[in-house]
């Protein structure tokens, strides 16, 4: 069986609640580095019809196919979505819009033009918003979809999201089962700055089949090889969400999410390599068994540590944290290649 049909035959078991079509699937607010300070943001997360990708099998880690519309919403709808998310901005005085769909932004099947050329000018005309982030898979960036969303968003900061997860494209499609290679994200990276815009690359600390140093190792590469098309990289630790291939391997005992502390080591070896390049990390599900943890001692300060550096910068937020269980994950690293499928501690 081909890792895609695995990934479709769990899909389809899955049953989706129906939502109200003018209600995004969530939005929060946050904070994030912006021209070297902290600025609030505002995250949207659209609830289109849903990922073309993940409606063909999709990514083994990704259950946020399941926030996609029962039926598609229509124009209005969508707007609407933005409306009752933008209301949770209202006490900024200047902040950033980032925009996901559990898709791609760009995808017309996702969002039309008229209802993408409406979003963008609206938060054009908001003098509040300093920036917009969207993200996509690159094969729906070009140059004619670049330059609408340019004459909307004209003067406004602009920054295209990329889930490129690896820059190893075995990795990338039988590990995460991605659909597309390095080439169609350089492409795509090259096309967004020659339109004006920045790029923002994001990277999946161990995806399936890989061990606790593999997985270390691959982020230190892949941050290598894309920094020439990157702006900035946001690190996501895999975690383990439901109705995915990760969760049916994790419920047998045969996937482990990462160690926080090797986060903590590639933040630490990529930030010396790389002093001027903003790489961010939020350990999403921290300390949970589904999430990144170390133990339960240490896991919730490890992981507010690394949020606070995603904010500064500052690498000495990490150098001075420690516990017993480092030692423990520095014998995984050591011996995790040799009982590959059976985690050595959890």
């Amino acid at each position: 069986m081909s890792i895609n049909k695995a990934v479709l035959e769990i899909r389809n078991r899955q049953r989706v609640k129906p939502s109200p079509p003018d209600r995004p699937s969530a939005a929060w607010t946050g904070a994030e580095l912006l021209d070297g300070r902290k600025i609030d943001t505002l995250t949207i997360i659209f609830r289109t019809s849903g990922c073309c990708w993940g409606k063909a099998g999709g990514c083994t880690m990704c259950g946020y196919v399941y926030d996609s519309a029962q039926a598609p919403p229509s124009d209005e709808d969508l707007f609407r979505q933005l409306e009752n998310a933008m209301a949770k901005a209202s006490r900024f005085d200047e902040f950033v819009v980032k925009i996901f769909t559990s898709g791609s932004f760009l995808d017309t099947r996702e969002v039309s033009p008229e209802v993408r050329h409406r979003i963008l000018s609206s938060l054009e005309e908001d003098r509040r918003v300093l920036k917009v982030l969207v993200e996509t898979r690159p094969e729906f960036v070009n140059r004619k979809t670049m330059e609408d969303c340019r004459n909307s968003l004209r003067d406004k900061a602009f920054e295209i999201a990329i889930g490129l997860e690896t820059s190893s494209d075995l990795i990338r499609k039988d590990s995460v089962n991605k659909g597309f290679t390095f080439d169609d994200f350089k492409r795509a990276a090259t096309v967004v700055r020659e339109s004006n815009a920045t790029v923002k690359t994001y990277l999946m600390l161990k995806p399936l089949f890989l061990s606790e140093r593999q997985a270390l190792e691959d982020i230190v590469r892949s941050i290598r090889d894309a920094v020439p098309y990157s702006d900035t990289f946001s690190i996501n630790l895999c975690n383990v969400q439901k109705g995915t291939l990760v969760e049916k391997l994790w419920q047998k005992g045969q996937y482990r999410p990462p160690w926080l502390w090797s986060i903590v080591e590639i933040l630490r070896r990529t930030r010396k390599e790389f002093p001027d390049m903003i790489i961010t990390s939020d350990p999403v599900g921290a300390g949970s068994k589904r999430g990144p943890h170390n133990c339960r001692k240490c896991s919730r300060d490890v992981a507010d540590a690394i949020r606070q550096f995603s904010l500064s910068q500052d690498v000495s937020c990490l150098e001075t944290l420690d516990c017993e269980c480092k030692d423990l994950w520095e014998c995984v690293l050591e011996l995790d290649d040799h009982v590959f499928g059976s985690p050595i501690t959890d």
